[in-house]
């Protein structure tokens, strides 16, 4: 079976960084999509990035020039390298990936940035 495991979150100060990691297993091939989405207490669950086993990256509008996304296709890994983190970006972040319209998730890494 697909399984997904997130690691990197914790706690960090503003303007400070961490790097979000996501290992998938149980697929022979690239995922078709891999990413990082993100849900705060009391609100949905948003995009936070995306990219594509070609390269081509989505960012949402407030992690833009912040976050990072890359992958590496043999490994099945992906990673978010998150830079100037604010108070705002405190949520459970989610691992993602695609194959064709079949959707999976990892359990979640708590980021929590706070002084």
């Amino acid at each position: 079976q697909v399984q997904l495991v997130e690691s990197g979150g914790g706690l960090v100060q503003p303007g400070g960084s961490l790097r979000l990691s996501c290992a998938g297993s149980g697929y022979s091939f690239s995922f078709n999509v891999m990413g990082w989405y993100r849900q705060a207490p009391g609100k949905e669950r948003e995009l936070v990035a995306l990219i594509a086993a070609g390269g081509l990256t989505n960012y949402a509008d407030s992690v833009k020039g912040r976050f990072t996304i890359s992958r590496d296709n043999a490994k099945n890994t992906v990673y978010l390298q998150m830079n100037s983190l604010k108070p705002e970006d405190t949520a459970v972040y989610y691992c993602h990936a695609r194959v064709s319209a079949v959707y999976y998730w990892g359990q979640g890494t708590q980021v929590t940035v706070s002084s």
